[in-house]
């Protein structure tokens, strides 16, 4: 009827080198964009910060207006 599948496990030398062959095909940045990239993140993240920080604050204040 159907096919039996093996479930036999690859022997770890040939899974150890399909992931050095596969970590060899990372393209690493330069230090410049390295840079460039983290400071975008960093910049990003803390401008996140302080819009979440000041819509807290409004809801905040309408609940003391709603509440009390």
């Amino acid at each position: 009827m159907g096919e039996t599948v093996s479930n036999e496990k690859a022997p770890k030398k040939d899974f150890i080198k399909g992931l050095k062959a596969e970590f060899n095909k990372i393209i690493w940045p330069d230090n410049e964009t390295l840079k460039k990239q983290s400071a975008v993140v960093i910049v990003s993240t803390l401008l996140l910060g302080i819009v979440i920080a000041v819509l807290d604050l409004i809801i905040k204040f309408g609940l003391n207006i709603v509440i009390g």
